[in-house]
């Protein structure tokens, strides 16, 4: 799967929670949004600058986390899934640098083959 892919798969994967995502789709959608954060980063600073207190005003970033963050959930869960895993353990996250550790030990690991019990292995298709 290709970077195209990967972002136009997410989005059209919008909040579906079911099923299996493989490794390159997770990463290139990660990519996708860590890159497009950074570039939204810098149009905030020139367009907005900072407020009062010295801090950067992030409209536009916002409005872009906001937009990905049901499909950045969801294929999250869907990386999980294809790893065997329920998506509950996305719930790691919420403890610090521990849980952020974790999942990403998870995120990078082979997916199952063949079908485990979130649906068909999602590279069998491909052949």
């Amino acid at each position: 799967m290709n970077f195209q892919d990967a972002v136009t798969t997410c989005f059209s994967k919008y909040a579906t929670f079911r099923g299996r995502a493989r490794r390159s789709e997770f990463w290139w959608f990660i990519l996708f949004v860590t890159v497009a954060n950074m570039v939204l980063s810098m149009i905030d600073g020139l367009l907005f600058g900072t407020a009062t207190d010295g801090q950067p005003v992030s409209i536009l970033g916002a409005l872009f986390s906001l937009a990905v963050f049901l499909p950045a959930l969801a294929v999250g869960v869907r990386r999980l899934h294809d790893i065997g895993k329920s998506g509950w353990w996305y719930l790691l996250c919420l403890i610090p640098v521990i849980g952020a550790l974790v999942l990403i030990y998870f995120f990078v690991q082979r997916g199952m083959d063949g079908v485990n019990d979130f649906g068909p292995d999602p590279l069998a298709a491909d052949g």
